[in-house]
Formats: C-alpha cells, structure tokens, sequence
C-alpha cells in the first residue's frame, strides 16, 4: 500500500484547469470552499493512493475515532473534495438565507469543476467510485457537533443517487445526503474557509498537513507542533522517518497554500502565515474600498482586498479592464449580505 508522502516525480501545484476571464465579477458557484472542523481535527480520511481497507483507531485529548472501511477501501482525502463542495453550497446558501437540508441535488460537472479536476470520462468514473467509498465508510466517534457530545455511528454520506445520466452512462446529476452529524457541523457553522488552492495540491499528505495549520494556527501568527504529534493527528500510516523526510521535503518546496513550514529544534515544526498580498497586486482605490465597506457590512475590506489579490494571483494574473469594477464584483457575489467572520 502507497501512501503518497514524498513522490519526487509528483511535486508542485496542480495546475488550475478551469480558469474564466469574469472569475472576478462572476463566481458561477458563489461559495467558497469549507470544511468541517471535526475531520479538519482528527483523521478520518486515508492519505494512501491504494485501497486502504485497515480500521483506524485513534484517541487524542478524550476524542475517540474509529473508522470501518468497506470491501471498495477508506473514504481518502481526495474523496473529501465531495463533502467539501456540499459543506460550500450549504454554507452559501444559509447565508443567503435559504432552506437548506441534508439532501442535495448537485451538477457532477459543477463539482468537478470547482475541486479543480477534469472533466474526462475517467473523472466522472473516478467520482462515482468516491460516492462508493463515502457511503462505505463507517465511523465511531464521540466528536462534539452542535455542542453535543455523544458516541454514534454514521457514515460519511448516508446515500447518493444518480438522478440523471448520458446515453453513454456519465452521471449528470446526483443527489447526496450527508450524516446527520455532518448536517449539524454545517448547522452550528463549525466550518472554517479553506485556501482556493487546497483543490492544486497533489499529495494526499500536503491536503492533510494544510488542513491541520488552517485549524490550528489559523489567523494566528504561528503554531508549533512536535512531529510525533504531527504525525498522529495527520492519520499517516508511514513510519516517523519516512513522515519526517516528508515533511522537510514540503517545508524546501513551499507549496502549502497561505502557510510557510518550518523545522526547529526539539523536532518540532512551526507553521507562519505567509505575507498578506497586501502590497501587491491591482492597485485599488479608496473609493473602491470605501464601497466594499457598504456591499459587505462588518467585513475587514483590507482583509478582502488581499484574498482577492490571491485568487487573482493563483488564477493567471489575468489583465483586467478595471481592478475597482472586479474587485466590487466579487465582493457582491462572495460577501454581500453573507455574516462577517
């Protein structure tokens, strides 16, 4: 069984397939990508690019995880990529004041499309047999959602279904619906917002080490971890050398999105949040700024004008006519009327 820890023939960011000349004014899916602090947290997702049919246990801090595998093998982090997009398109619509359930109609192709993947034949394979795995996977915790802590089983997704497909047989639409203790995560809005560029990284190791810093350190300045608690907390099935040559291996590449990795003495690694693009990029105008105040009340416009400078920069760099008129166009279709965090 390979667990891709430090591929040297796999290294960088995967490139951004599906790029759009009004990403800017127009944001087809008006959601940005979401996670659930509970499997950000604690392991759940298998980071080996083979079937892994082994049961995790795992203990940390009181918190309890053990995770059953169907005969198809462990949901794995790239499988997440399905939750991630459902998490987003609730979260979206709740702060749009919407209805929402456990139960979602969605567009393969949309999902395809905004985790970064193609759009071939294959892809549309590969997405069915990560529904499989999903609803295969069986979990024990007594992770708290929604302030309430009980010992329960559930899978990842309760069902899904292709509700349209092509003569050839590619699904077009599908429905899922999420575990109820999901449904809660969403509910309470124990979800944090993940990095554009989460969908670019290859390696199922860097997925999981960049879901831990934005956990932890979050909007902090730094975050210190030993590599033994690392190595636990990520669900890395490599002996602790091999995941420590990983790790130093990310820290020279520098692909982690919004984070820089450090080694320091002690065996410990320190997680910094990189420099805000505050500085560079588009130049915006006061009066541009001043009007993102009024679309999005409450919000840092700073703040906002650096995320939008990022996903200008990881989209191209891509000329734009005027960066005002993008940039307010973007905050109308992320942030208005959506609650500040």
């Amino acid at each position: 069984m390979t667990e891709a820890t430090g591929d040297p023939g796999r290294g960088g960011l995967l490139p951004l397939r599906h790029p759009t000349g009004d990403f800017f004014v127009c944001d087809i899916f008006g959601a940005s990508p979401k996670d659930d602090l509970g499997t950000m947290e604690h392991p759940v997702f298998s980071l080996s690019t083979r079937p892994d049919r082994r049961v995790l246990s795992y203990a940390h801090n009181g918190i309890t995880v053990e995770v059953i595998p169907s005969v198809k093998g462990r949901a794995t982090i790239h499988d997440k990529d399905v939750l991630i997009y459902c998490i987003s398109q609730l979260m979206a619509a709740m702060n749009a004041g919407r209805q929402i359930s456990r139960t979602l109609t969605l567009k393969a192709h949309d999902l395809l499309v905004a985790t970064n993947r193609d759009t071939s034949g294959d892809a549309y394979q590969r997405l069915r047999e990560a529904f499989e795995r999903l609803a295969g996977t069986r979990i024990t915790t007594n992770m708290a959602t929604d302030d309430q802590e009980t010992t329960r089983g559930f899978g990842l997704i309760e069902a899904w279904e292709i509700v349209r497909k092509t003569r050839g047989g590619r699904m077009v639409s599908v429905t899922v619906t999420l575990s109820d203790w999901l449904f809660r995560a969403v509910l309470a809005k124990s979800v944090l917002t993940l990095s554009r560029d989460y969908f670019r990284l290859r390696k199922p190791l860097e997925r999981r080490v960049y879901e831990l810093a934005r956990k932890h350190c979050g909007r902090q300045p730094m975050w210190r971890v030993s590599v033994t608690v690392l190595h636990k907390k990520s669900g890395s099935a490599a002996p602790l050398r091999v995941f420590r040559a990983a790790l130093r291996k990310m820290i020279l590449e520098g692909h982690l999105p919004d984070y820089e990795m450090a080694e320091e003495t002690g065996d410990m690694i320190a997680f910094s949040r990189r420099r805000a693009l505050s500085d560079s990029g588009p130049h915006l105008g006061a009066e541009a700024l001043e009007a993102a105040r009024a679309i999005a009340p409450g919000w840092d416009v700073h703040a906002l004008a650096a995320e939008w400078r990022g996903v200008w920069e990881a989209t191209g760099r891509p000329r734009l006519t005027s960066a005002d008129r993008a940039f307010l166009g973007w905050v109308r279709k992320t942030r208005a009327g959506a609650p500040p965090r």
